[in-house]
């Protein structure tokens, strides 16, 4: 699903990186998803870490699943 395809846009797109046991992976994904992957990771903790980047996120492939952190 692309940006333009996602009829649930309600916000600019951030930049965030996440840290997987040592491995660093970067994402564009809706700021609303970002901060609600943020949340669901301080409940869980199943990520080293989850950091919002300033800055342009242009370029950066979607966070996978962004739309799971979209829903209700």
């Amino acid at each position: 699903m692309t940006r333009a395809d996602d009829d649930s846009s309600d916000g600019d797109d951030v930049h965030i990186q996440v840290d997987l046991q040592g491995v660093i992976l970067h994402y564009a994904a809706q700021a609303a998803a970002a901060l609600r992957l943020m949340h669901d990771d301080q409940m869980r903790r199943y990520l080293n870490s989850v950091i919002l980047i300033p800055g342009d996120a242009t370029g950066l492939r979607r966070l996978p699943c962004e739309a799971l952190y979209l829903g209700p």
